[in-house]
């Protein structure tokens, strides 16, 4: 997606913004025209239409998430600080309002209203964050450094739920120091290794 524009990022910074403050239906193209500073017709431009914005949205957000999360990989740090790692940075985000919230994990909440094409996208990155938590869980319990009381598919989709769960009620709460409440337990759990 390297061919987009400058104004075109900034729509989908934009968007991604106002999709986490108020969900998929929460904005428009007006909403975006004020903060970016252009017509609403150029918008169209860029993107003809709303579900054309949040596919790419979420197929980019999706990308930029792999990305990283292969450098993490490639990183030398092990499965258990990987993860680690993972929640805190959602827990530096949520903590300094950069970000609050995975606009995936908030897509996921309205699947039943969202486009099919959304859906799609927002479908393929759980299957991706799926995968890198699975195998972590796969890596951590044979390299013996984390501890699985069910399958790595199991453990990996209640990291998930834990994590965007964390996310939620940090929210709900007002109070960005609910989600490591939640989300360091998780990560003590796995890394208490049974001998």
């Amino acid at each position: 997606m390297s061919n987009l524009t400058s104004t075109s990022e900034e729509i989908l910074v934009c968007a991604r913004s106002l999709i986490i403050e108020g969900g998929y239906n929460g904005f428009s193209y007006a909403d975006i025209s004020k903060v970016v500073g252009i017509r609403k017709a150029s918008i169209h431009h860029h993107f003809p239409s709303k579900v054309d914005l949040v596919r790419t949205l979420v197929a980019r957000y999706r990308e930029d998430a792999e990305s990283a999360l292969a450098e993490l990989g490639r990183s030398s740090l092990g499965p258990a600080d990987q993860l680690r790692a993972y929640t805190d940075y959602w827990a530096a985000c949520i903590g300094d309002g950069s970000r609050s919230f995975c606009v995936c994990a908030l897509l996921a909440s309205e699947m039943p209203a969202l486009p099919s094409e959304v859906i799609l996208e927002v479908r393929a990155y759980f299957r991706m964050f799926s995968a890198w938590v699975t195998s972590l869980m796969e890596q951590g319990a044979e390299k013996g450094v984390l501890s699985l009381t069910a399958s790595a598919q199991t453990e990996a989709e209640a990291f998930i739920a834990t994590v965007h769960g964390a996310m939620l009620s940090a929210r709900a709460y007002d109070d960005p120091a609910v989600y490591t409440t939640i989300t360091r337990p998780l990560i003590d759990r796995l890394t208490a290794v049974r001998h």
